[in-house]
């Protein structure tokens, strides 16, 4: 059976990773939380802190720079950098308010780009972001682009920050996803927009079970053609 590409795309807190997840281990395909990545890059700036406006800086400090992912014993896919475990450190409001600034870095960009697609010249991926199906892999077979509205994006992150004993009152993550979707649809290198060849999923009504059954159906259609 031949093997794709799948790129997710969306705003923040559209449950991308939840879909690519889902569909990564159906398929027995290889997950990259593109997220992740960006977050860890923002965590080892913030923690060091290294000016990322200044491109000398962050250009002796990028190379010093090693993520990886990994699985626990709960069976769920961490991101390590540069060998620790920081899963919980990259999904704070401190990182997250931070993220998009540097992801909005071209140096940034183009460091991590190039690490996705080497990791994606083998195909079985499924990978979500930004611009997973505009920059990263402009030739995926299967092109998602997944909304909701703001309402329950709110409420997702809010359970989702919850779950981790995370607290943060539904205002400040109401600014910060408004902030984060301004910071990247305008942003001068690789902005948010939908793929002109990539399937909307809204997902505002449906449970993630509905939004996999049909990604998975669109997928499987590829494959099997």
């Amino acid at each position: 059976m031949k093997k794709i590409l799948i790129a997710i795309d969306g705003y923040a807190a559209c449950g991308k990773s939840t879909l690519a997840k889902q569909l990564a281990s159906h398929l027995h395909y290889l997950f990259l939380d593109t997220g992740a990545m960006y977050r860890a890059v923002t965590l080892y700036l913030l923690d060091n802190n290294i000016n990322w406006v200044n491109n000398k800086l962050l250009n002796d400090v990028l190379d010093s720079i090693s993520i990886t992912f990994q699985r626990n014993e709960n069976g769920k896919i961490h991101c390590l950098l540069n060998g620790d475990d920081v899963e919980e450190e990259i999904r704070s409001m401190h990182v997250s308010n931070k993220v998009s600034e540097v992801a909005a870095v071209s140096a940034v960009r183009k460091f991590l780009v190039q690490q996705q697609q080497i990791i994606g010249k083998e195909k079985g991926i499924v990978m979500d972001g930004r611009d997973i199906g505009t920059v990263v892999f402009p030739h995926a077979e299967l092109k998602l682009f997944v909304t909701a509205d703001m309402d329950t994006r709110v409420q997702r992150r809010l359970l989702e920050l919850q779950s981790n004993d995370i607290q943060v009152s539904e205002e400040d993550i109401r600014n910060n996803l408004i902030k984060r979707d301004h910071e990247e649809t305008t942003r001068a290198d690789s902005p948010l927009f939908k793929a002109a060849d990539a399937i909307v999923i809204d997902n505002t009504n449906l449970t993630p079970a509905e939004q996999f059954q049909i990604a998975l159906n669109l997928a499987e259609k590829i494959i099997g053609a």
